[in-house]
């Protein structure tokens, strides 16, 4: 009994430490956003106010970079996903012993540092008179985004019934029909989750970014730039911005979930 509460006990103590690790940083943020001093802290606490959301307001160079990274992210996605989904479903096809090399250098870009990805995509383009700017931050981000959407939608494959693919083209579908009607709605949940994670992955990337972007700062490369001239909590009320857009995002989808499956509940029931 001793071993067990202490086992529950140092479980419990884990949890606690883990939360507080995720949240503790997000909620000093938040709170040094409505401290009156210059200096993104909340020690020593200068009087409460809510100048620094009009701060962030007057800066258009914070919401030209964000701008910016919210292109780069859209690009990324109309990118990476169909490269992600076309090499997912071409491995899972693929039965010859050059299977293994082809699922590796898939994946090469992502064991590959950023730096040497932003690099070589911003030598590469040169010789072709393609200068930094949005458009090289795309591809140079995809390169390695793509492999995060087949790693998903591969994992979803995993559990495809065959026969139901079969069984379609022997009632006379077409290959498209097929991949519409049947396959894609069942790879729809890994596709959104993985089109989320690669529009997170573009939007806080900075190593592949810093070195194609040229011009065309993004919001990752205009804060560590602002944090060797002078930070102010200015991007701390972008950062509680975010955090609270992301909550009503989190929370409308969880009650339209919740929703559909009372629905299904009350069809089964019916």
């Amino acid at each position: 009994m001793t071993s067990q509460r202490l086992l529950a006990f140092g479980l419990k103590f884990y949890i606690v430490v883990f939360f507080a690790y995720l949240f503790l940083p997000l909620i000093i943020m938040s709170l040094a956003t409505f401290n009156d001093s210059r200096f993104p802290t909340v020690t020593p606490w200068g009087g409460t106010t809510l100048r620094w959301f009009g701060e962030l307001w007057r800066d258009g160079g914070m919401w030209q970079a964000l701008s910016n990274s919210l292109m780069v992210a859209a690009g990324v996605l109309v990118l990476a996903v169909p490269i992600g989904i076309s090499s997912a479903l071409f491995l899972n096809t693929v039965s010859s012993r050059a299977k293994p090399f082809i699922y590796a250098l898939i994946l090469s870009p992502l064991l590959t540092p950023g730096v040497i990805i932003g690099i070589s995509t911003l030598i590469f383009w040169r010789q072709f008179g393609v200068s930094g700017g949005i458009f090289l931050t795309v591809l140079g981000q995809t390169t390695f985004i793509a492999a995060y959407v087949m790693l998903m939608v591969m994992a979803r494959l995993q559990r495809f019934d065959r026969t139901m693919e079969r069984a379609a083209l022997d009632l006379g579908a077409s290959q498209w029909q097929m991949f519409r009607r049947i396959l894609l709605p069942y790879l729809k949940p890994a596709i959104l989750s993985a089109a989320v994670i690669a529009f997170l992955q573009s939007f806080e990337n900075y190593n592949t970014t810093l070195f194609v972007a040229g011009y065309d700062t993004t919001l990752t490369v205009y804060i560590a730039s602002q944090v060797r001239t002078g930070l102010t909590p200015a991007v701390n009320a972008l950062g509680l911005i975010l955090i609270l857009f992301t909550v009503v995002l989190a929370v409308a989808y969880e009650l339209k979930r919740r929703r559909e499956v009372a629905a299904m509940a009350r069809l089964k029931g019916a």
